[in-house]
C-alpha cells in the first residue's frame, strides 16, 4: 500500500478522477449530515461493498452517484478492488485490514473536506 501523498499524486494525473466534483444533492447531503455522520456511512459502506476478500459485482459495485461518499470513492479509485491495486497499491483477494480500511477512509475524507473548502470560496 503506498502513501496517501502517493496515492493524491497519482490521483491527480487521471483526467478521469479529476472531472468528479462535490454538488446537488450529494453536496446537500454532505453539508446536513456533517462530515462525522457522512464518515460513518463510508465505513459501512467499504465493509460492505469493498472489503470482503471477493466483493460482490466487483468492478460494478459503486453507483456513480446518489450519495457523496460513491462520488468520492471514483474521485479517489476506492470505488473497487482493481482500483483500489492500480492507484494504492492494495492487492486484490483478501478482506482488507484495518490498516487497508483506514487508509481509504483517509483519502475519502481528504476528497470530501477538499470538495467543501473549495465550495465555500
Amino acid at each position: 500500500m503506498i502513501d496517501i501523498e502517493e496515492a493524491f499524486r497519482r490521483l491527480t494525473k487521471s483526467a478521469f478522477r479529476r472531472r468528479f466534483r462535490l454538488r446537488g444533492k450529494e453536496l446537500a447531503h454532505l453539508q446536513t449530515w456533517g462530515i462525522d455522520r457522512v464518515m460513518q456511512q463510508a465505513a459501512e459502506l467499504i465493509d460492505k461493498r469493498v472489503a470482503p476478500a471477493d466483493p460482490p459485482n466487483d468492478g460494478r459495485q459503486t453507483p456513480w452517484g446518489n450519495h457523496p461518499v460513491f462520488l468520492a470513492q471514483h474521485a479517489t479509485a476506492t470505488c473497487c478492488r482493481g482500483c483500489l491495486e492500480k492507484t494504492h497499491g492494495i492487492e486484490p483477494g483478501h478482506e482488507l485490514t484495518q490498516e487497508e480500511r483506514a487508509h481509504i477512509m483517509r483519502v475519502i475524507r481528504r476528497w470530501l473536506t477538499s470538495q467543501t473548502a473549495s465550495d465555500e470560496r
